[in-house]
């Protein structure tokens, strides 16, 4: 297993296939699909209740449910604490501001590959967020 664990990469094959049983698994056990987006409209929505509270209460979105750390936002959380652990378990872990593939392209600005990132953030996240997810 140790060996497994310090593999620079899994199959995409299983990997996939494990996703599925562990969506599957989720369904079945506590009737909930696993997403991202939501969570991060809930941190943005905690984020700004530490600053104005009435304000996200009267906000629309938050009027259903208000903001709070829940199961989805716990499953965002291990993504990252999980990723990060892989990462140093793997040896493939190392702070990089421009990723090499992005540096070869575009060059070595990290001010353009950052502003270039958060606008891919945020069409995503606007497309996530019209789809319902």
């Amino acid at each position: 297993m140790a060996h497994r664990l310090s593999s620079k990469a899994w199959s995409p094959y299983l990997a996939g296939a494990m996703t599925g049983v562990l969506m599957a698994l989720s369904v079945l056990i506590a009737g909930k699909y696993f997403g991202a987006s939501t969570s991060y409209v809930r941190s943005a929505g905690l984020l700004e209740g530490l600053f104005s509270a009435e304000r996200v209460q009267t906000l629309e979105y938050f009027r259903r449910t208000l903001p709070q750390l829940d199961w989805q936002w716990m499953f965002v959380a291990g993504i990252l604490i999980g990723s990060f652990i892989s990462a140093v378990l793997s040896g493939s872990f190392r702070l990089q501001f421009v990723p090499d593939m992005w540096r070869s392209r575009f060059g070595i600005n990290p001010i353009k590959r950052a502003f270039v990132a958060f606008c891919g953030g945020v069409v995503a996240m606007f497309g996530a967020r019209l789809a319902g997810g």
